[in-house]
């Protein structure tokens, strides 16, 4: 019954174009093309509202026969014919007419949502896809690009949202419920996830899920894409190799992460590195890697193990690195601390909008590990202990670029020197959107070229 309506709809849309047609044709008309378009709207929502009560009915049966604990520890494959078996029963039974290709898509559904992360889960295995961001059971947006789009996904209802978020928590070890309505998590591929519920969240559960990047991408080929010139790579890889400490700054979302992880190639595989991160990210290539990750309070409101607790563990480690995936509180007292006592080439990253704003920021954090010292005093531990600060952004166009990498030189007085070595400076704006610029050297040649020039590689360029 809803095929002819959608028949009707195209033989519409068809006499609709023709009249649209500049050569030889009548103008458009606005009454027909309103008519088509509303028969084939009310014709596809038909069909959607159909298909969505038709698989409800059989998710609820099929999730009645499986046992959950049994599906979680079934090879994939195996249960994949344990769930084609009971669709196809579950329709006889319930004298539901579904053509084959619909009955497999629902078993593949069905089969994501026992071991994967149901209607989404297609979604995670997209290379394109960053950024995945559900707003309640009918809103499912992706970022691709650096640009957000709407995709036609949804979840069944607001319980189908929460009961795949209850999964995904309680896979680590956490729950999600009216009295903890936030958690933060991680899928078994890395991908990290935020989740926020009722009664915070107003509009139905919320899940914002940053992908983990499977491509291991080198600072070259981050030039090559455009984020930043050759010869900031070159500077980027002298400076790991002279072991320079370096902030990476920007926003959320900027690529900070993928920058760090590039960076962190250039370490040799002789040294011990420890990584400290609220959400394991870093793709570290080496072999010699300790990877710690905080741990939220339970229930009862014990077992809080924060960064500023991991930090201090590792100083006892005897790590020659410390990669610090976020500053973001006290804990930036005590990496600069390390940075300043023989844990040389240590990498974090932080929130900021300019080289000058991160400055500020670390200065903010320090004052949060509540050590009671003068202004004067921090900036000179900031001072002494950072060498390089790299801005990265995310551009109206959506691609991420490397737009400032400021040396820190001293101090003069009570203020931090800085010098600026490489900048992005935009020149205009296409008619597509897309930024137009270029990468500038300011011609300025690095202190530590000259500091730290037998530390590099022999004929590197």
């Amino acid at each position: 019954m809803t095929m002819a309506p959608m028949a009707a709809a195209g033989r519409l849309g068809n006499a609709a174009s023709a009249m649209a047609l500049p050569v030889g044709g009548a103008p458009r008309d606005p009454v027909v093309e309103s008519v088509a378009n509303r028969t084939e709207q009310t014709a596809r929502t038909a069909v959607s509202a159909e298909y969505q009560a038709q698989r409800k009915q059989i998710r609820t049966a099929l999730f009645e026969q499986i046992d959950p604990l049994k599906a979680a520890t079934t090879p994939r494959d195996k249960l994949q014919g344990q769930v084609d078996a009971l669709i196809r029963r579950i329709c006889d039974e319930q004298r539901l007419q579904l053509p084959a290709q619909e009955e497999r898509l629902i078993s593949q559904q069905m089969l994501d949502e026992m071991v994967g992360i149901g209607p989404i889960e297609p979604l995670l295995h997209d290379d394109t896809v960053n950024d995945i961001l559900v707003n309640g059971a009918h809103q499912v947006f992706v970022e691709r690009a650096g640009k957000l789009e709407l995709t036609s996904i949804s979840f069944i209802d607001e319980e189908h949202v929460f009961n795949t978020a209850q999964r995904i928590a309680a896979r680590i070890g956490r729950r999600i419920d009216e009295a903890n309505p936030m958690v933060d998590a991680r899928l078994p591929d890395g991908s990290r996830v935020n989740v926020i519920t009722h009664p915070l969240a107003l509009n139905g559960t919320t899940m914002s899920i940053r992908k983990f990047m499977r491509r291991d991408l080198s600072l070259e080929s981050l030039a090559e894409r455009g984020a930043m010139s050759m010869d900031m790579a070159l500077l980027l890889r002298r400076a790991m190799e002279a072991r320079l400490n370096v902030v990476v700054s920007g926003g959320t979302g900027a690529g900070k992460t993928t920058l760090l992880n590039a960076m962190s190639q250039r370490i040799s595989p002789q040294e011990r590195i420890v990584t400290i991160e609220d959400a394991a990210e870093l793709q570290l290539q080496q072999v010699h890697v300790v990877r710690l990750e905080t741990r939220p309070e339970s229930a009862e409101g014990t077992g809080l193990v924060n960064q500023r607790d991991l930090l201090r563990n590792a100083l006892r480690m005897r790590p020659d690195r410390i990669i610090l995936g976020e500053v973001r509180g006290g804990e930036c007292f005590d990496m600069l601390q390390a940075m300043n006592t023989g844990h040389d080439g240590s990498l974090c990253t932080v929130h900021a909008n300019t080289p000058r704003d991160a400055l500020a920021r670390l200065e903010n954090m320090v004052m949060m590990a509540n050590m009671q010292l003068p202004l004067a005093a921090i900036r000179r531990q900031i001072a002494s202990a950072v060498d390089l600060i790299v801005q990265i952004e995310r551009m109206r166009d959506g691609g991420r670029r490397l737009v400032s990498i400021v040396e820190v030189c001293g101090m003069e007085e009570e203020v931090i020197q800085t010098q600026e070595l490489f900048a992005f400076r935009t020149r205009s704006i296409s008619a597509s959107g897309n930024v137009v610029g270029e990468h500038l050297g300011s011609g300025l040649r690095p202190n530590f070229y000259t500091e730290k020039a037998h530390l590099f590689e022999q004929g590197g360029a």
